[in-house]
């Protein structure tokens, strides 16, 4: 059976899947983007050339492998056009051979832009923190069956009618809100001619995928954003709109079920998070100049909006619960380097609200702003990791520290990630990971 493996991230997003899948990608046929749009950000470093990718896989800095944005994504033309402008300019091909869009796949318009503005300020003090790129409000329409396809658009008629028909609404609401009225007729001329633009790319992808996998060939399933954000089992309402973990790569491909031989986990020897919502790790107060050499060794910023992400150690508690609800068969664990300066590391191996310890994850996600995380300390290595590619070649301490991970996660770690590049990653062969790697 060919391998179909999906990638997850396992905390709140930003744990290096943009490496991995890139690592992976050359031994797969075809690179599969699931969900989300260009509010996701991976960075890719290639030698000592960076490749910051929005829409597109990872896997399109590989050449001749065939790149997918499946049936669960939102994609913005103009912004999967600069992306790929941004990218041939760096040498990587981006034509209709390589890249295929879904035609199920939604559209963003510019009114969902103004609706995003829109609904961020009637939240006040409740507000999510998106990107303000208009990807909640496309899945609002996609859900309230308003909202308009690849498929759809290519049609003229079809296209005028529905951005009439929505404009009609989010107008009242963008200019309740004080924001400018939308002329129809300036977003369908720019929109037809974005379509017009998209439609060689476009593609029945759910029958391309699993006639590719009854052929045996190879697909790597690449999720955006990451499992504590799914809109169904993250930290809702703090969540993005879309279905995130390893069972929405079944949705937003058209693939079946029983395609899917393997799921990978990517989580950091540390946790971030971009926006608002509880982080119960968070370093601050006392530990404020902590999260900040964190931020500054980790490169923590935002691929897409160059955002300061939150810092705090490592919440094992959160990703046992990631684990047991996407199946991971192997953990990829990141930037192992970035703690190379500590002299102590802490662990939050659980919670107490109310002085009572909890055992699920749900019942936090209500009430994770009044949880006190359960620390284990470990001791740190104060030597450096950078570029190391044996698992023996690390400090005795770093090598403790990836081990007491793993046994709280409840999973093995058959990657450690001690650098940006390829090259600086440790495979453990024996591994499920490993074995795919080898495959």
């Amino acid at each position: 059976m060919a391998k179909t493996i999906v990638v997850i991230g396992a905390q709140w997003g930003d744990e290096g899947k943009g490496k991995i899948v890139d690592l992976l990608a050359e031994r797969f046929d075809i690179v599969v983007r699931y969900q989300g749009g260009h509010n996701a950000g991976h960075s890719v470093q290639v030698g000592d050339r960076s490749f910051v990718l929005h829409l597109l896989p990872s896997g399109i800095v590989h050449p001749g492998k065939t790149c997918v944005l499946g049936n669960g994504m939102v994609i913005d033309p103009k912004a999967f056009f600069q992306e790929a402008e941004r990218l041939m300019e760096q040498g990587v091909e981006v034509s209709p051979s390589r890249v295929k869009i879904s035609s199920r796949a939604h559209l963003i318009l510019p009114y969902h832009r103004a609706l995003d503005h829109t609904s961020e300020e009637r939240l006040g003090n409740e507000k999510v923190g998106t990107t303000l790129r208009g990807i909640g409000p496309a899945y609002e329409d996609k859900v309230g069956r308003r909202g308009i396809r690849t498929a759809d658009a290519l049609v003229p008629d079809v296209l005028r009618s529905r951005i009439e028909r929505n404009l009609e609404d989010a107008n009242r609401i963008i200019m309740a809100y004080g924001g400018q009225k939308l002329s129809a007729d300036e977003i369908f001329s720019e929109m037809s001619q974005l379509t017009e633009r998209l439609s060689p790319f476009i593609a029945d992808t759910t029958h391309y995928l699993n006639v590719a996998a009854t052929q045996g060939k190879s697909i790597l399933l690449e999720g955006a954003q990451a499992t504590l954000l799914d809109v169904d089992h993250g930290t809702y309402p703090f969540v993005t709109s879309s279905s995130t973990i390893a069972g929405g790569a079944i949705i937003g491909t058209g693939l079946a079920p029983n395609r899917l031989t393997g799921v990978l986990g990517i989580v950091r020897t540390y946790t971030t998070r971009v926006g608002e919502g509880p982080f119960p790790t968070e370093m601050l107060e006392g530990e404020a100049e902590m999260g900040q050499l964190i931020r500054e060794r980790g490169r923590e910023y935002g691929a897409s909006t160059g955002r300061p992400r939150r810092c705090g150690w490592f919440d094992a508690f959160a990703t046992r619960y990631a684990a047991e609800i996407n199946g991971f068969s192997s953990v990829a664990l990141t930037k192992l380097d970035v703690l190379d300066a500590l002299d102590e590391i802490k662990v939050c191996v659980g919670y107490k609200v109310d002085e009572q310890e909890l055992d699920s994850l749900p019942s936090v996600s209500q009430e994770m702003r009044r949880a006190e995380p359960i620390y284990a300390r470990l001791p740190g290595w104060k030597s450096s990791t950078l570029g190391t590619t044996e698992m023996n070649a690390l400090p005795p301490e770093a090598r403790r520290y990836v081990e007491f991970l793993s046994a709280q996660i409840g999973v093995e770690i058959g990657l450690v990630s001690t650098g940006p590049e390829r090259s600086q990653t440790i495979v453990v062969q024996d591994s499920a990971l490993g074995r795919w790697m080898a495959e």
